[in-house]
């Protein structure tokens, strides 16, 4: 089985050094030192909160080699975490409960994309996401995908194999106006045409 290539950030070199250490153990991960300028495949990130000066942190580590974070936090709450999965966290686990072992599974996991976060978090969360789609995206006509409604409207029509005519009767517009909400949806999710916008939108649960 292929080792997940794994660093460590931490706030302090006591706690990357003792993090690290316990991670070399497992077979499963391949621990890089952090001058190492191999790709990882997930960064583990040892906090004693998720607030302004590690998300900075956090976004450095993201504009340097973009990858999937695992949190490792003492203090968070549900604003914290919306933040810092603005900067590539897939996982939350308290400091409290990282064991080597919870850490190998949270590290194993976001590396095949899956994300977990703590229960007692997982409500507010939710809450905090509706809140943003209430009060801040759906009064501009966004959805929480950050596609507009009537982009995400056309991205559907085109998925259920509809031509701009077709589309434009449907939506009551007219086609130049489809053709530009297309556009400004191809250049939003930075695709080349209208086939890869569709599966874009498709693949990443846009649509």
């Amino acid at each position: 089985m292929e080792r997940v290539k794994v660093s460590v950030f931490a706030t302090d070199p006591i706690s990357r050094a003792g993090v690290a250490s316990a991670l070399r153990m497992s077979p499963q991960l391949d621990v890089l030192p952090s001058a190492a300028t191999e790709p990882v495949q997930v960064v583990v990130a040892v906090v004693d909160n998720a607030r302004d000066g590690v998300i900075e942190a956090l976004r450095q580590v993201q504009r340097s080699a973009p990858t999937r974070v695992v949190l490792v936090v003492a203090d968070v709450n549900a604003a914290d975490l919306a933040a810092a999965t603005e900067c590539g966290v897939i996982a939350v686990v308290r400091r409290s409960e990282a064991t080597s072992e919870r850490l190998v599974q949270a590290i194993t996991a976001a590396a095949r994309g899956e994300g977990s976060v703590p229960a007692d978090l997982l409500g507010s969360l939710m809450e905090q996401v509706g809140r943003v789609q209430r009060h801040v995206l759906g009064p501009r006509g966004f959805g929480i995908s950050g596609l507009a409604n009537r982009e995400v409207a056309v991205l559907k029509l085109i998925a259920e194999g509809h031509d701009t005519a077709e589309i434009a009767r449907t939506l009551s517009y007219s086609e130049r106006t489809v053709k530009n909400v297309l556009h400004n949806a191809m250049i939003r999710l930075q695709v080349r045409n209208r086939s890869h916008a569709v599966a874009y939108a498709v693949r990443e649960g846009l649509i």
